[in-house]
């Protein structure tokens, strides 16, 4: 007599989003001084000094530069520490959060 095969459930994982990301730029003003861009870039941003002397240069250059990628709510929080701090010293930095592009990815979808 055959033995009953025995069944084998598979759980389907669902597919994970990754959470919406955020574009923190600094933008160039003719006040606030390099010294305290590229102090606020290692400080906050955790750049070494050399990253964070270029994006200073790249803010003075050309208008404004990403200092990073970050959720929403980690964006926002710099963003507003920095600009509080930027007032302390009566500098007029400004910086903004812009919504990084969706490319549909999911976690698991063959990223390393």
């Amino acid at each position: 007599m055959a033995k009953p095969r025995e069944s084998i459930e598979t759980l389907a994982r669902p597919r994970t989003r990754r959470p919406p990301l955020y574009k923190v730029l600094f933008h160039n003003d003719d006040y606030t001084t390099r010294d305290f861009v590229v102090m606020v870039l290692e400080q906050y941003f955790h750049k070494g000094h050399t990253e964070a002397t270029h994006i200073m240069l790249t803010v003075h250059r050309t208008g404004a530069a990403i200092a990073g990628l970050y959720p929403f709510d980690i964006a926002a929080t710099k963003k507003q520490q920095v600009e509080m701090l930027a007032r302390e010293h009566q500098y007029p930095l400004r910086l903004s959060l812009e919504p990084e592009t969706d490319d549909g990815r999911e976690y698991g979808d063959g990223e390393t």
